[in-house]
């Protein structure tokens, strides 16, 4: 492999980490707070709509990621197809990185939706009888007394997740976005090498690894709710 062979992979694959970057992070702004009036109508009282979030979520948990990603990209085009021939007039183009923002988005809402139904229904009723006494409503009980406590439980379930999340983002080449592992197949196609492989092998590792740190240092800084 050339000097110059290897600096063009090497470019390559930077411009495919940051394609895996931009789907990790938009992943984790929308499902964070997706995944709490999730949990929120998991634990409701109403059965019918804690039954069908339950469903919601045994659907997601129980199909394969790259199931769901070639339904959300596929789908749409097929339901606009069974309108055209029912003769109403449509324009819809799908976009590949929205299709598997919002796929990604779903399935992990659902995922940290139980996590964060776990970390609520920890904390004991008696606190909530507590700020009752003391005249806090339940809104101000709610995020003044239990989230912080549960944010410091749910921590570890939730780093161990956002790890799975930076390994999950190579799934999206399957509907054609050409992230990191997906440009390192192709040039190890290209060059007849390991290397690229081996190379992204090692993005992925640091990726996890800084944000293994980050979460190490979010439960220290967490440590005084103990």
């Amino acid at each position: 492999m050339t000097f110059d062979r290897y600096l063009k992979m090497l470019k390559a694959m930077l411009d495919g980490s940051v394609t895996s970057l931009e789907v990790f992070f938009l992943t984790l702004i929308f499902s964070i707070p997706l995944a709490l009036p999730i949990a929120m109508g998991r634990m409701s009282k109403n059965r019918f709509l804690s039954g069908v979030v339950n469903v919601f979520l045994l659907i997601i948990r129980g199909t394969p990621l790259m199931l769901q990603l070639l339904v959300v990209y596929f789908g749409p085009g097929l339901f606009i197809r069974w309108l055209v021939n029912l003769g109403y007039a449509v324009n819809f183009k799908w976009n590949r990185f929205a299709a598997a923002i919002i796929a990604l988005s779903i399935n992990y809402a659902a995922y940290f939706a139980e996590i964060y139904r776990g970390g609520i229904e920890s904390i004991p009723k008696g606190q909530y009888e507590a700020s009752k006494v003391l005249g806090y409503t339940s809104g101000q009980t709610f995020f003044r007394i239990i989230l912080p406590q549960v944010v410091k439980r749910i921590v570890p379930a939730m780093g161990n997740e956002v790890i799975t999340l930076v390994k999950d983002t190579a799934l999206v080449s399957v509907i054609g976005v050409s992230e990191l592992l997906m440009v390192a197949k192709e040039r190890q196609g290209a060059l007849f090498s390991f290397v690229p492989l081996f190379i992204a092998g090692v993005f992925y590792f640091v990726m996890n690894w800084v944000v293994s740190l980050i979460f190490q240092k979010l439960e220290k800084k967490l440590a005084y709710y103990n």
